[in-house]
C-alpha cells in the first residue's frame, strides 16, 4: 500500500472518509512498524510499513486502507527487563487504542517476550514469532444513526442500577431471539427492556464489555474469565457478545445503548483500567508491555524489572505517567462521546489515583476527571479498595463521585442474621451512612449481594462457600460472606426453612429499597436466582450463572415484592432524599426530619443504642414540612413514613408514634407493606391500624404511611 508520513493525532487507526491515520505512543521504541493483514485471511501478513516518529509519536497514513482493516503493530527497541525495557519486534502487538479487535487469542510460549523454561527466565529474549497466536486490531467506521438518541441523565436521588453480565442476562431467555441470546442486541430487546423497566430499573451497569482474555490457568483448565476483568483493549467492545468481530461489536454496542436509552435505562461500564492482562514481570507480551513497558506500568522503583502490583492480578498501570493518564482518559471519552454510555464503575479505583508516593492517594487521575468537560457529568462509581498499603478508601472519594458502600453491605447482613451490638450501625446505613459520607447520601451505593459473592438466595440457603468447581479446592472466594442458612446447608423441602428464608430476602430487599442512598440490585436476585453456594463464579460461563428465566425457575412472588417496594421507594420522596439525615428540627414545630423509635413507641436514647440484644428499631421520616426537594429546588412533599425492623429470633410489638402536628391529629396509621405477607402485590393494599400497635414477627419489616384514607 502507498504510505504517506500522516499525522502525530489521534492516536490509535482513525478513518477520515479517505484513508487512515495510524499513531502509536512510544516514548522508548527505536522503530515502530505497522503490520497489516489480508481482509479474508487475517492469519495472511501482507506488509510492513516503517512508522515516522515525531517527538514520542510513531504516525503514518494509508490512503487506499479501508475500514476492516486488520493491523498490529511490531516495535523494536533495548530488551533491557533489569532498566524496565521488554521490547520485542518478533511479537505482534494490538493496538491499545483499537476501536475493534479480530481473532481469537491463543495461549501459547510464542506471546511471551522471553523464552518458557530459559534458566534466566524473563531476562532472556525469545526470537519466535507471535503473530499466529494473536488477535489482530480493525480499522472502524465511525458513524452511527443514532437520531434522537438522548442521555437520560437520570438524577442519583431517582436512580436504582442494576448489575448484570451482558451473556448471562440473556443466554437461557425464552423469548429473547435464538441467535442473539448473550449477546448487546439480546441485551436491548423488548423482554428485557420490559422486565427491567418493571423492576423501576433507571440504570444498568454492565459487567466489563472491554476487550478481554481469559488467564493461561484458566484457558489450560478449560475454563475461562466469565466476569472480564482481565482486559486487553480499552477502546474495543468485546466481540463475544456480538454477532461478529470486524466492527460488528461496535455498532451492535451503539444499538444496545440507543435501545436502552428509548427506555429511559441509562448504560453504565464497570471498566478495568487499574491493570491488564499481560499480569506481572512473567507474564506475556500483547500490548503495552512490548510498546513501551517502562512509561505503562508502575515499576518497583529500586527494581525496575518487576511491576508494582496494587491489583493483585500482577501490574498496575502508571496513571502517574502522562501517556499513561491519557490513555484512560481517552478511553473514558470514546465510550461517553463515541459509544453514548452514562457513566462507569472503576474497579479497584484506588489504584488510578496512587500518586507517587504513598501519601498521595489521590493523585491526577481524580483532578483531571473532575475538570473534563466531558466526563465531569456522567455517573463516576468507585469500587473503593485495593490490594495495596492503605487501600480501603471507603468514604475519602472527592465530592462527585459515588462509591460501593461495603459497610452497607456488611452491616445490613449481620442486623438481618441477628448479630448482636448492629442497631446503632444498622441505622446509620440505611440512612444514607452520613458518618462516611458527609457530602450526602448519593454518594453511597447500597447492595446487598453484586456479581462477586452468594447470590440473594444463596446469602439466606448457605453458611459456607462451596466453589468445588473453580478448580482451586475451595480456596478462592470470601469467607467472611455474613450469611446464614437458617438450618440447613443448601437446598431443602423443609416448608418452614423454606418460608422463612423467602421472609428474610423480601426483608432485604424492602430494607435495599427504602434506604436512604443509591439502591443496586444484582441480576436475578429478584428471580431467586441461585450459584448452589458458589461465591466466586468468575470462571463460571454456564447455568450455574445464567439466568434461568424458565417459568419453573422463577420465583414470581418474589420477582413481584421486588417490583413493589422499588415502585414504592420511587413513590415517596422522603425514601431517595438528597441531604443528610441528622435528626435535626425541620420546623417551629420540633419535628425532626428522621426520629428512631424503639417498640414502645418512644424515641431511642444513648443506652437502647448500645444493647447488644437490641434487634428491633423503629425508622419515622417525617413527609410535609420538611426541606425534600428535588434537582431543580422542587418541593417534593411525600407522606410521613414509618419503617419498621425486627431482626431478632422473637416478635417484637411496636407502639405506634403519634405524629407531632396538628394537621396529622385527624389522620392514622396504615400497612404498606409487611415481608411477613407470602402473597403477591401488583400494587400496596393498604390496610388501616385501628389498635396503638402493631406485632412484627421475627426477621420481618413493616412499612406504614401517617395520613387520611386514599
Amino acid at each position: 500500500m502507498r504510505a504517506w508520513p500522516g499525522t502525530p493525532t489521534p492516536l490509535g487507526a482513525t478513518w477520515d472518509g479517505e484513508g487512515v491515520n495510524f499513531a502509536l505512543f512510544s516514548e522508548h521504541a527505536t522503530a515502530v512498524e505497522l503490520c497489516l493483514f489480508d481482509r479474508e485471511d487475517t492469519t495472511l501478513e501482507i506488509g510492513r510499513i516503517p512508522l515516522t516518529r515525531t517527538g514520542s509519536i510513531w504516525h503514518g497514513y494509508l490512503p487506499d486502507a479501508r475500514p476492516g482493516r486488520p493491523y498490529g503493530y511490531r516495535v523494536h527497541g533495548p530488551y533491557d527487563p533489569e532498566n524496565g525495557h521488554r521490547f520485542n519486534p518478533n511479537k505482534l502487538l494490538v493496538d491499545p487504542c483499537a476501536l475493534a479487535i479480530t481473532g481469537d487469542f491463543q495461549w501459547d510460549d510464542t506471546v511471551f517476550g522471553y523464552t518458557i523454561g530459559h534458566e534466566d527466565s524473563d531476562l532472556s529474549c525469545d526470537g519466535r514469532d507471535s503473530a499466529g497466536a494473536m488477535p489482530r486490531s480493525v480499522v472502524v467506521e465511525h458513524a452511527f444513526s443514532w437520531g434522537d438518541d438522548r442521555a437520560p441523565r437520570t438524577p442519583w436521588s431517582r436512580t436504582v442500577i442494576y448489575e448484570a453480565h451482558v451473556k448471562g442476562m440473556t443466554q437461557r431467555h425464552p423469548d429473547v431471539p435464538e441467535e442473539l441470546r448473550g449477546s448487546y442486541l439480546g441485551l436491548a430487546t423488548q423482554p428485557i427492556l420490559d422486565h427491567l423497566t418493571a423492576l423501576g430499573v433507571t440504570a444498568i451497569e454492565l459487567l466489563p464489555v472491554h476487550h478481554f482474555i481469559s488467564e493461561r490457568a484458566l484457558a489450560d483448565a478449560g475454563r475461562s474469565n466469565y466476569w472480564g476483568y482481565n482486559t486487553l483493549g480499552f477502546f474495543a467492545p468485546d466481540p463475544r457478545y456480538a454477532t461478529g468481530d470486524r466492527g460488528q461489536q461496535v455498532d451492535e454496542f451503539k444499538t444496545m445503548v440507543k435501545r436502552m436509552h428509548g427506555a429511559g435505562i441509562e448504560v453504565i461500564l464497570d471498566v478495568v483500567y487499574n491493570h491488564t492482562a499481560e499480569g506481572d514481570h512473567t507474564g506475556p507480551t500483547l500490548s503495552l508491555r512490548g510498546i513501551d513497558n517502562a512509561s505503562y506500568y508502575r515499576s518497583a522503583p529500586d527494581a525496575l524489572r518487576y511491576t508494582m502490583d496494587f491489583s493483585g492480578c500482577g501490574n498496575s498501570l502508571d496513571t502517574t505517567h502522562p501517556r499513561a493518564m491519557q490513555l484512560v482518559m481517552d478511553s473514558l471519552r470514546y465510550w461517553v462521546s463515541e459509544m453514548h454510555v452514562d457513566g462507569f464503575r472503576f474497579d479497584l479505583a484506588p489504584v488510578l489515583g496512587r500518586g507517587s508516593s504513598s501519601d498521595d492517594r489521590f493523585g491526577r487521575f481524580f483532578d483531571v476527571i473532575q475538570q473534563d468537560p466531558v466526563l465531569a457529568p456522567v455517573k463516576l462509581i468507585a469500587e473503593p479498595w485495593d490490594v495495596g498499603a492503605g487501600g480501603y478508601m471507603v468514604g475519602k472519594f472527592p465530592a462527585g463521585w459515588s462509591e460501593w458502600n461495603a459497610e452497607y453491605r456488611d452491616v445490613v447482613r449481620s442486623f438481618w442474621r441477628g448479630d448482636q451490638s448492629t442497631v446503632s450501625s444498622f441505622a446509620s446505613r440505611i440512612a444514607g451512612s452520613s458518618d462516611i459520607y458527609p457530602r450526602g447520601p448519593q454518594a453511597s451505593v447500597n447492595f446487598i449481594t453484586c456479581h462477586d459473592g452468594f447470590t440473594l438466595r444463596d446469602l439466606v440457603s448457605y453458611e459456607s462457600k462451596h466453589n468445588e468447581d473453580n478448580g482451586e479446592d475451595n480456596r478462592d472466594g470470601h469467607n467472611d460472606n455474613r450469611s446464614r442458612n437458617w438450618g440447613i446447608e443448601g437446598e431443602t423441602s423443609d416448608e418452614a426453612i423454606g418460608a422463612l428464608r423467602a421472609r428474610v430476602q423480601r426483608s432485604f430487599l424492602a430494607t435495599l429499597a427504602f434506604s436512604q442512598g443509591v439502591p443496586m440490585l444484582n441480576a436475578g436476585d429478584e428471580l431467586g436466582r441461585t450459584q448452589h453456594g458458589n461465591n466466586n463464579a468468575y470462571c463460571q460461563d454456564n447455568e450455574r450463572t445464567w439466568l434461568d428465566w424458565d417459568a419453573s425457575a422463577i420465583n414470581r412472588d418474589l420477582l413481584e415484592f421486588t417490583r413493589t417496594v422499588f415502585a414504592l421507594r420511587r413513590a415517596n420522596a422522603v425514601l431517595r432524599r438528597r441531604d443528610v439525615l441528622d435528626g435535626a428540627p425541620v420546623d417551629h414545630s420540633g419535628v425532626k426530619d428522621v426520629a428512631w423509635v424503639r417498640p414502645d413507641g418512644r424515641e431511642m436514647d444513648d443506652p437502647d443504642w448500645h444493647r447488644a440484644d437490641n434487634h428491633a428499631l423503629g425508622m419515622l421520616l417525617y413527609g410535609r414540612g420538611g426541606d425534600v426537594v428535588d434537582e431543580r429546588g422542587r418541593p417534593e412533599h411525600g407522606e410521613t413514613i414509618l419503617l419498621l425492623f425486627s431482626g431478632g429470633e422473637r416478635a417484637k410489638r411496636f407502639t405506634l408514634p403519634v405524629p407531632r402536628r396538628e394537621a396529622d391529629l385527624a389522620a392514622r396509621w396504615y400497612v404498606i407493606l409487611n415481608t411477613t405477607d407470602t402473597a403477591p402485590q401488583a400494587a400496596p393494599i393498604e390496610r388501616p391500624i385501628t389498635r396503638a400497635s402493631v406485632l412484627l414477627p421475627a426477621h420481618s419489616l413493616m412499612m406504614l404511611r401517617h395520613g387520611l384514607p386514599r
